[in-house]
């Protein structure tokens, strides 16, 4: 099993985005992605099952998302997915990514979102 090999975010998220690097000064959409992986990860619900658009000009290659630390993404990934009783094969588990990672960035330009960048930093210290 291999991890997806391009990443298409949603308008929405793009938004989002947009709003994230204002706020931070982080002008990377990978760096924020990471940050919104890993956030939503960390959450211990699942994201609700739904349809996520890929209707944006945001794409990027898996290795460009995780900057080198393919494996580390993916093992996280694999761990939650195993835990959340989800499918081992490459459409469920895409899927699976493509849930977390919207949810994540929705997080983090939500209302209770980080507005900057020392917010940034204490959600990710921050215990669940």
């Amino acid at each position: 099993m291999n991890p997806p090999e391009n990443i298409r975010l949603s308008e929405r998220a793009r938004t989002q985005l947009i709003t994230m690097k204002r706020r931070t000064g982080i002008q990377q959409w990978n760096v924020l992605c990471r940050w919104a992986l890993v956030l939503s990860l960390a959450q211990e619900s699942c994201p609700p099952d739904e349809t996520v658009p890929s209707d944006s000009s945001v794409e990027m290659t898996w290795k460009t998302f995780t900057g080198g630390d393919d494996a580390l993404y993916w093992g996280l990934l694999l761990a939650r997915a195993e835990t959340d009783g989800v499918a081992m094969d490459k459409n469920s588990l895409g899927h699976y990514f493509r849930l977390h990672l919207h949810r994540g960035i929705s997080y983090l330009a939500g209302t209770n979102g980080a507005q900057n960048l020392e917010d940034l930093v204490s959600l990710g210290l921050a215990e669940n």
